[in-house]
């Protein structure tokens, strides 16, 4: 093993907490507002209820999961050591798909909303000071990024009770107003199942605290208290956030040409320009802190396979000497994150929902396998928790997988095809086994 490759256990059930809602940005409702409100046709909490149930199954095996493998390469770790390493490395690099993706959403958003905020200067400039930035508070390590966090959440809390304050006051609250968003035709079921599938990467928070498992106190027991908080708490947010924008602004036809910044136009119906003002502060504020959560759960999904060997050790499974923090794959991520200059926001959104929903599904057959296979457990309540429950979210999983974007289950299914081409030189086309580190070699990490 190599020496100082061990990471710093510093991070209780709060941290872990504000870990995963600075991941997922409890304002990240208006990232995909506009796209979302469109693809179901004004119907956005409904389509995040949809989610929601899936991620509630989903969030379930992976606290099974943390309890029982608490390692910080998530999905990839949990498949690699139920189903075998070729398999858990064809999940792994559908991992990296959503987690590399996510930090290039963040700076994506942040050059938009900068840009239109300061037209005269060029979104890139924002993106690259951005990335310069995030990637310096990553390598100097999480404990200041846990402060960062809570003062990051708090501003955006306040903007949430203000924002539903303001939508219910001036709305018009008739029975009408009050029920359209919750009311589906039959004409917008498919329309709704394609937002939920988009909806996905919302919820990337709770994935991103069992990356960090290695960094966590007592992780069998705070990782699993911390994934149930966050989905329940981000989940609510959401809703209530979502329902209170329609209610406030029921016109989404009008939000088709300005998807991208629909959620500017909502904010300034609901208080004017000040709130506009108020809105921008905290919403890329958040974004901002989502970006270094993001850079930090991708460079430990990286840490992982550097010390299995999956993917070059010298590079990603080192250490800083003083911080104990990835760097090299830190300042990998930010080299990766530079292409948020060129690509298109809908694209990045689908390919997150893409990569997210792959982990998610072989995260729910993890249980199975690992449990009641594996571990042979036997008993009415454990086919209920390792048997029924992971196999309903396996089948929310595939069923919101099949309605991602054409395009983006294309450039995922291609993304996949690499990953197999790169498994049949690792493996000299699959004769022998993907390089790994024994459990016993690492043992003493989940102690």
């Amino acid at each position: 093993m190599p020496q100082n490759t061990q990471l710093r256990r510093v991070l209780k059930t709060p941290a872990l907490v504000a870990f995963g809602l600075a991941y997922m940005v409890p304002l990240g409702v208006f990232t995909t507002y506009g796209q979302v409100t469109v693809l179901s046709q004004g119907h956005l909490p409904v389509a995040y209820l949809i989610t929601i149930a899936t991620i509630l199954f989903t969030a379930l095996s992976y606290c099974r999961m943390t309890s029982a493998m608490p390692l910080a390469g998530s999905a990839y770790s949990y498949v690699q050591r139920s189903f075998g390493g070729k398999v858990g490395f064809l999940v792994g690099w559908a991992q990296i798909l959503d987690y590399l993706f996510l930090p290039i959403l963040n700076y994506l958003v942040l050059g938009i909303f900068l840009h239109e905020a300061f037209p005269s200067i060029p979104a890139a400039v924002f993106v690259l000071g951005s990335i310069a930035s995030v990637s310096l508070l990553n390598i100097l390590g999480v404990r200041l990024m846990t402060s960062v966090n809570f003062s990051l959440i708090g501003a955006q809390m306040v903007f949430i009770v203000l924002f539903i304050t303001l939508s219910f006051s001036q709305a018009e609250l008739t029975p009408e107003n009050l029920m359209r968003p919750l009311l589906v035709g039959a004409g917008d079921f498919s329309g709704l199942m394609a937002g939920a599938a988009v909806l996905c990467l919302a919820f990337l928070g709770f994935d991103a605290i069992a990356t960090m498992a290695e960094e966590a106190d007592d992780a069998k027991r705070t990782l699993p208290r911390a994934i149930l908080i966050t989905v329940i708490s981000a989940g609510t947010i959401f809703i209530a956030v979502s329902y209170s924008a329609h209610i406030i602004y029921p016109d989404w036809q009008s939000l088709i040409p300005v998807q991208d910044t629909a959620s500017l136009v909502v904010s300034e119906k609901a208080g004017g320009k000040w709130m506009y003002t108020f809105f921008m502060a905290a919403y890329l504020t958040g974004v901002y802190a989502s970006a270094m959560t993001a850079q930090t759960g991708v460079s430990r999904i990286f840490y992982a396979m550097g010390r299995e060997g999956v993917l070059p050790r010298k590079v990603f499974y080192h250490l800083h000497s003083r911080y104990h923090t990835p760097y090299r794959a830190i300042l990998f991520v930010a080299v990766v994150s530079l292409t948020a200059l060129f690509l298109d926001l809908n694209m990045v959104v689908s390919m997150i929902s893409f990569g997210a929903l792959g982990a998610f599904t072989f995260v729910n057959l993890s249980v199975v396998k690992h449990f009641l296979i594996n571990e042979k457990r036997r008993g009415g309540a454990a086919l209920f928790k390792y048997g029924l429950l992971p196999i309903i979210g396996f089948l929310l999983s595939v069923w919101l997988w099949s309605h991602l974007e054409p395009d983006a289950l294309k450039v995922g299914m291609t993304w996949l095809v690499i990953g197999f081409i790169y498994l049949l030189w690792l493996t000299k086309g699959l004769r022998q086994a993907p390089p790994s580190v024994k459990y016993d070699d690492i043992a003493h990490l989940i102690d």
